[in-house]
């Protein structure tokens, strides 16, 4: 999970963007930043589906193939 402050910071620079602009090294902080949120929102997604298993209304597990791979994937 990204800290506190680098969202805070994240929030900051988006609204300096909107209301004055932004100097190049805090263009690329900004970018920086987005990237990271981005990753750690894609992590945590994936943590999440790996805990996920679907099953159709007879009781019958029909969790996709590929997330089943992906799982093993992640256990080894």
């Amino acid at each position: 999970m990204l800290s506190k402050e680098k969202i805070a910071r994240i929030n900051e620079l988006s609204k300096k963007s909107k209301n004055e602009g932004l100097t190049p090294e805090e263009v690329v902080e900004q970018q920086g930043l987005r990237k990271e949120y981005i990753q750690t929102f894609r992590n945590s997604m994936t943590d999440t589906l790996h805990t996920v298993k679907i099953v159709d209304p007879t009781g019958t597990d029909v969790t996709p193939e590929k997330l089943k791979k992906s799982k093993n994937q992640r256990l080894n």
